[in-house]
């Protein structure tokens, strides 16, 4: 009889016999292989937690224990176990469940997460929290992977609790990899913990001691603790790095032997304080090509769920060329010419398409972890030393280095090449990954060159304006996610600092757009056209510095004018547009499109263009609504949702 239709939460799964369980992890891979197969969405790092995640709630009490899942990615089989499974079809979809965990979402989901190494500082506040109030009853388990472990607010958080020593477990799901495999010392010493030949014979013999005839459980407490101080630091050849920082540490276990997990996970309920399980899983586990390439499955689409082959999109069929593509391409094609060019990428080295750099000029490419941080000023001192650093970052992750974009590249007029990856939104991820407001928060930064490319021919044109000589100090560029527009024929151009161009002449109405929702203008205009609608459109293309000189042209003849961006209205490029109206005394209606003062929601891109009002159909609905006014008092009005009737 299958289970898992009767585990509506948790608190079912107490029900089953051990037996039982291993049948249900079966059916959560089963169930995850048959609904990303038809849908889409995160992939191996679920397969590889499943009876991770089994023992936990069999285990532990949620939701009044505290359960923090890191990045959230993996969580998929914690909501099918907790009352999601009938929705989980609308996973990642236009007003369905999260493909992260939320707060608002579910009370199993204890914090919301999405960006990776927040899980021990999240779960040690609430550790603490039960602390002060008294309550040594409570669990707090944070899982995080040896990816994420990388990341400095990690151990921040690991040095605070050991001072802090509340009751609270981190469970290191280690997997070797995070999207792409692990690098650095960090991940090589977890390896030696693991594969260490002293301490498995070691591990292997006090087993068997302490297993004979059944009786370990009368053995003194005082000599296990001895041998297990033996084991952890005397024969391993290394200090145990998370004992020094005050924490128990227990294993490495199979973190696909269910019923060990949950001995053990019984046995760590309770002993006080702050302790690390160190827990070795498989990614992909369960579904064979998702084993053998792991990166290529961390996340995927549609695809045969026999043969692993994926399905082609009929969209992305005719659009095959990304602004990913372009630039992984370009970078290379400029690296070879210019041998001050080096890369730089925290842990996204396929997602930001530098493998093919990565295979020709491997020690001109660094993967430095999930640290943007450091990323940001790793890149600043390869810059004060002469060489000429892109540092390839998603805009939601560069949000996490701002001070170091500020204080070590910015101030000191650094040239580092921003290549501001997934800018504006980005679909299915939802709101932990919309790129909003990288816009807002560059255009405020003194010093800084910023500009998005409307276009695949404009973006190689600007990544060749980045490295060409002209450029003293920081050089930003964002571009989007996925497919991108034009032909990519022709010999590189300089691009003049802070140059806009005309797209069409017009009259009486002039759209300015960032960005390639520029298309959406071009496609609006020949629409209205038909209509007898002249309306002018200029691609800004550097929203730091303007082109004035544009700008100026604009204001003096046109009455009416509407910016377009795919980022955050506040303090966008509207708003600067609109500042530049001011000072200069110019009046006209002013009309600004794009993200509202709100987190937008999960849903494609195109969904979300559609439901916050800057797609064709919302700029021709707004230029009929002005045409047909026939104002010419100056006013001033942001647009919010787009209201359907």
């Amino acid at each position: 009889m299958p289970v898992l239709p009767h585990i509506n939460t948790p608190e079912d799964l107490k029900r089953f016999s051990l037996p039982a369980l291993q049948e249900l992890c079966d059916e959560l891979r089963a169930f995850l292989i048959d609904h990303v197969s038809a849908n889409g969405g995160h992939f191996s790092s679920s397969l590889g937690v499943v009876e991770l995640t089994v023992a936990l709630h069999y285990v532990f009490n949620m939701p009044a224990d505290k359960l923090v899942w890191d990045v959230g990615h993996q969580a998929y089989p914690h909501k099918l176990l907790t009352g999601r499974r009938e929705r989980f079809h609308t996973n990642r979809l236009l007003g369905g469940i999260s493909g992260f965990p939320s707060m608002e979402e579910s009370e199993y989901d204890a914090f919301g997460t999405g960006h990776s190494s927040t899980s021990i500082s999240a779960i040690l506040g609430m550790a603490s929290a039960a602390k002060y109030r008294g309550d040594d009853t409570r669990q707090h388990i944070a899982v995080i992977g040896d990816g994420a472990m990388t990341a400095g607010m990690a151990f921040e958080a690991l040095n605070n609790a050991g001072h802090e020593r509340p009751n609270m477990l981190v469970i290191l799901n280690d997997n070797d990899m995070s999207i792409d495999a692990n690098t650095g010392a960090l991940q090589n010493y977890l390896t030696g913990l693991t594969t260490d030949r002293h301490y498995n014979a070691l591990k292997a013999r006090v087993k068997k001691l302490l297993s004979f005839n059944g009786q370990q459980d009368k053995w003194p407490v005082e000599m296990v603790r001895k041998l297990e101080k033996i084991v952890k630091a005397g024969l391993l050849h290394y200090s145990n790095l998370f004992e020094a920082l005050n924490i128990r540490y227990f294993g490495p276990v199979d973190g696909h032997d269910l019923k060990t997990l949950m001995s053990v996970l019984e046995r760590l309920k309770h002993i006080p304080g702050p302790k690390l399980l160190h827990c070795i899983t498989e990614k992909g586990k369960g579904f064979a090509p998702a084993m053998t390439d792991k990166a290529k499955w961390h996340a995927t689409g549609t695809f045969d769920k026999t043969t692993g082959i994926r399905v082609a999109n009929a969209t992305t069929a005719m659009q095959p060329v990304t602004f990913q593509e372009v630039f992984g391409n370009t970078l290379a094609e400029l690296a070879k010419k210019n041998e001050r060019i080096m890369a730089v990428t925290p842990a996204m080295l396929s997602g930001s398409a530098l493998t093919r750099m990565k295979k020709e000029m491997p020690e001109r490419v660094f993967d430095v972890g999930i640290t943007e941080q450091h990323a940001v000023t790793f890149s600043a001192g390869l810059a004060a030393d002469g060489l000429l650093p892109f540092c390839t970052i998603y805009s939601t992750f560069l949000q996490r280095a701002y001070d170091q974009l500020i204080h070590d590249v910015a101030l000191q007029q650094l040239n580092v090449v921003f290549c501001i990856d997934r800018a504006g939104v980005v679909g299915a991820d939802g709101p932990t990954h919309h790129g909003a407001f990288d816009i807002a928060f560059l255009r405020c930064v003194p010093g800084i060159i910023a500009a998005s490319p409307m276009d695949l021919a404009d973006f190689r044109h600007l990544l060749y304006t980045a490295q060409a000589g002209i450029v003293s100090g920081p050089f930003a560029i964002r571009y989007p996610r996925g497919a991108g527009y034009g032909t990519l024929a022709g010999d590189f151009e300089q691009l003049p600092i802070g140059t806009g161009r005309k797209i069409k002449e017009g009259k009486d109405i002039a759209i300015l757009s960032l960005g390639p929702v520029g298309q959406y203008a071009v496609a609006a205009c020949e629409e209205l056209e038909q209509e007898g609608l002249q309306i002018a459109h200029y691609d800004l293309r550097f929203f730091k510095p303007l082109d004035e000189v544009l700008l100026h042209e604009v204001f003096q003849q046109y009455t009416t004018v509407i910016t377009i961006e795919d980022g955050c209205i506040a303090g966008g490029v509207g708003s600067t547009v609109m500042e530049f109206m001011v000072a200069h005394d110019y009046h006209a209606t002013f009309k600004r499109l794009g993200l509202p003062d709100t987190f937008a929601t999960q849903g494609t891109q195109q969904e979300l263009h559609h439901l916050y009002g800057y797609d064709k159909e919302a700029i021709v609905t707004l230029i009929r609504k002005l045409s047909s006014n026939n104002k010419h008092n100056s006013k001033i009005v942001s647009n919010g949702m787009l209201q359907h009737s």
